[in-house]
C-alpha cells in the first residue's frame, strides 16, 4: 500500500497489519511513486523466494 505524505513523499505500507501495534508496518519512503512501486514488487518477489 502506498501512500503520499505531506512533505511531497511516497511512503510503502505493509498490506497487513501489524497484529501488536495494530498499524501498518513502514517499509520504506521514497520520492517518486515510481520508486515506491518498484520497491513494492522487490518486495513481493521476495516474500515468495
Amino acid at each position: 500500500m502506498i501512500r503520499k505524505l505531506k512533505s511531497g513523499e511516497y511512503r510503502l505500507y505493509s498490506r497487513k497489519k501489524n497484529p501488536k501495534t495494530g498499524k501498518r508496518r513502514n517499509l520504506g519512503t521514497f520520492s517518486t511513486r515510481v520508486a515506491a512501486l518498484k520497491h513494492e514488487r522487490a518486495v513481493q518477489f521476495f516474500k515468495r523466494a
